[in-house]
């Protein structure tokens, strides 16, 4: 037995900073090798232009584009939005956003609020074993714990994102356990409803709550309860429609009701010191519900009635262990049940009878599991080994999709990665179930044996940290995509187009799995991360995205901008006598290559009273101006010097040059039986003031 007394004395020590979490050039996911990006809900309301918006952010990133104002839609290396795979806290959804339509990854606007978002990864190509159904992209987001030390309260209004409400704080200080609510209604809808004016009757409104409930640690392992829904509408009537209008029809009233919601219960638990299991059970829900009238004919019967609902029912769970301080492994199995309700007909078109384009209740489920092995071999070699296979009921489409990786650190500040995926995706819910009905009175649902389309991902990159806090990136890349979905006879079309004229439905049948496509490029991301009071990003991508129809041409995607870039920087300035308080300017400016388009066919259009795209010798024949757009904001924030009370205040000048950008080359509007371009929004100024107590 050794008594040891201490001594005590009295000293005077420098302040020690701990920080968690990844490195500013590492992603959340440390299984994640290329083509990764994490962000910060900091990075998020700091870029001009971004609207609060997740997919707006990640547009900044190399690889990626979305020059389109009046949706969300995000365009990785060439694919269509539909390849995106959204994850939240382990838990996927089909789509996170406001206005959204089945099949669709985007919409007018982000129903995720970003003061509740942590620390998340966005990744572009090759992914690890753990995701699947994805060709495009993932975003793998998380909601963040609330406060366990104090009660913290947010009240924010902004021109776009609305009137937000947050609060957050411990439930039980002893274990950890806590708590946090947001809740957001949309500044328009707030707006008529006090009798201000803001536009016309084609206001949108929408709403959404997103919350989570942490248990803290006890002998059952943690859990975690999370949640989010929303809703929004939007009726555009015929009597507001100006003349020069492409999308209002005077002969037309259009309505549009959506909703959606995700809830799930998390549940962390070690079983040894090296290994945990990690399980995500929940639910997700969409529905879309919409009506065109035709106006001064008969009482104004509709013309298109649209009702679509999808519930999906999921399990993700996984066991995680360190076998040896060299290797580490991971294998799991992801459940999701599909219960869809489809209903959609319309007779816009002459003789005017009623044409049933989907009438199926009923549910399919997909299924997926997978191993990944990380391995160090060396101190600077790491090499990265999976395996995903998935299967969907509905037809016994499968896949077994092999994924390599390995990261070289060449010295302490530089890095070469190597990257290899098979990935396959199920087509959007839509084409499936799309039906024709036969002469004798029969459906035909031609698509239903749909296989998966595929792709083959090769990444190589390097990575050098010349400077703290400075980064310098370059990837190139190559995707080869097969089993397309194309006509059975000869002709131009191909779902890798998917979303490419805005979204509209799948009324395309008797397809086959017999397209293929290929995009390739070159990226670099020159970047100095947010210290000493300033930051800066340059993103630059050069590309290609090509695809071959069943008649055999190769023709550009709907997606093959060819080049896009991205120029953003910030600086802030403390101002007061204790520099308690901050002034802050931040610009961003993009231009991005026009995308191709399909042109109009006048007649046609005319005579079936719809639009009408000309034939397959013109299939995306023409191209779109240059997109060009430069944003600037400055903002103020105030921090009480004698309270827990913060205020800040923001202006976002957006398009600050009133560039015309092209929303879609060509659009028939059928009232009107004009040919016109849509273009995006000019200047807009998007203010938001925020207070935090």
């Amino acid at each position: 037995m050794l008594d040891v007394g201490l001594e005590g004395s009295t000293s005077t020590l420098q302040e020690v900073v701990i920080q968690a979490g990844p490195k500013k050039h590492e992603t959340v996911n440390q299984l994640a090798t290329v083509s990764g990006r994490s962000f910060t809900m900091e990075e998020v309301n700091r870029y001009s232009g971004g609207r609060s918006d997740p997919s707006r952010l990640v547009a900044n990133f190399a690889g990626v584009s979305a020059p389109n104002d009046s949706r969300n839609d995000i365009v990785v290396r060439g694919n269509s939005p539909t390849g995106v795979l959204w994850r939240i806290e382990g838990l996927n959804i089909p789509n996170p956003n406001h206005f959204a339509s089945l099949g669709t990854t985007g919409g007018a606007a982000s129903a995720l609020n970003t003061n509740i978002i942590k620390n998340s990864d966005f990744l572009t190509s090759a992914f690890p074993a753990e995701y699947g159904n994805a060709n495009a992209g993932v975003f793998d987001l998380g909601f963040r714990t609330g406060n366990t030390d104090k009660r913290e309260y947010t009240v924010q209004l902004g021109a776009l994102t609305g009137l937000e409400a947050m609060a957050e704080g411990p439930i039980n200080k002893e274990n950890g356990s806590s708590y946090v609510l947001a809740y957001r209604y949309s500044f328009t809808g707030l707006a008529q409803n006090l009798g201000i004016t803001v536009g016309t009757a084609s206001t949108p409104f929408y709403q959404d709550l997103s919350f989570k409930v942490n248990s803290g640690n006890g002998k059952l392992g943690r859990f975690t309860l999370f949640g989010l829904g929303g809703t929004s509408n939007i009726d555009i009537l015929h009597d507001d429609v100006e003349p020069d209008d492409i999308f209002g029809n005077p002969k037309r009233d259009f309505y549009n009701n959506s909703s959606i919601g995700l809830v799930g219960l998390k549940h962390f638990i070690r079983v040894s010191s090296k290994s945990y299991f990690n399980t995500v059970i929940g639910a997700t829900y969409s529905s879309t519900e919409q009506i065109v009238d035709s106006i001064g004919v008969n009482n104004n019967p509709p013309v298109v009635e649209v009702n679509s609902t999808q519930v999906r029912y999921a399990v993700n769970t996984s066991f995680n262990t360190t076998i040896s301080p060299k290797l580490f492994l991971k294998v799991g199995a992801i459940e999701e049940l599909i219960d869809v309700n489809l209903f959609y007909r319309d007779r816009v078109s002459p003789p005017n009878d009623w044409k049933q384009i989907w009438d199926f209740n009923g549910n399919t489920s997909l299924l997926q599991g997978y191993a990944h092995a990380q391995y160090k071999i060396t101190d600077r070699l790491t090499s990265n080994f999976g395996i995903h296979s998935q299967y969907l009921t509905l037809n016994g489409s499968t896949s077994v999709e092999p994924r390599a990786a390995f990261n070289y650190q060449l010295t302490d500040k530089s890095t070469f990665t190597l990257g290899f995926g098979l990935h396959s995706q199920m087509q959007p819910v839509d084409a499936y179930f799309y039906q024709i009905t036969n002469p004798d009175g029969s459906i035909d649902r031609s698509n239903e044996e749909l296989d998966f389309t595929k792709s083959q991902h090769y990444v190589l990159g390097y990575e050098i940290l010349p400077f703290k806090d400075w980064r310098v990136k370059a990837e190139i890349y190559y995707q080869y995509v097969y089993h397309v979905p194309v006509n059975e006879a000869e002709g131009s079309f191909s779902m890798l187009n998917a979303g490419s004229r805005d979204y509209y439905y799948n009324e395309q049948g008797h397809l086959k799995n017999d397209g293929t496509g290929y995009n390739y490029g070159m990226e670099l991301t020159l970047e100095k991360f947010f210290s000493k009071g300033y930051y800066g990003l340059f993103t630059g991508s050069i590309y290609q995205s090509k695809y071959t129809g069943s008649d055999g041409i190769e023709r550009n995607t709907g997606f093959n901008g060819r080049y896009v870039y991205n120029v953003l920087a910030g600086r802030e300035w403390k101002i007061g006598k204790s520099k308690r308080n901050k002034f802050s300017v931040d610009m961003k400016l993009t231009q991005a290559g026009g995308r191709y388009y399909t042109p109009v066919d006048f007649a046609a259009s005319v005579a079936n009273n719809r639009e009408i795209l000309k034939g397959d010798s013109y299939a995306f024949s023409e191209r779109n101006k240059d997109f060009f757009r430069l944003d600037l904001k400055a903002g103020f924030t105030f921090n009480s010097s004698k309270r827990n009370l913060s205020h800040a205040v923001f202006l976002d000048i957006q398009n600050i040059t009133d560039n015309q950008n092209v929303l879609v080359g060509e659009r028939y509007n059928p009232g009107t039986q004009i040919i016109g371009t849509a273009y995006q929004i000019g200047v807009f100024p998007n203010f938001v003031y925020r207070l935090q107590f």
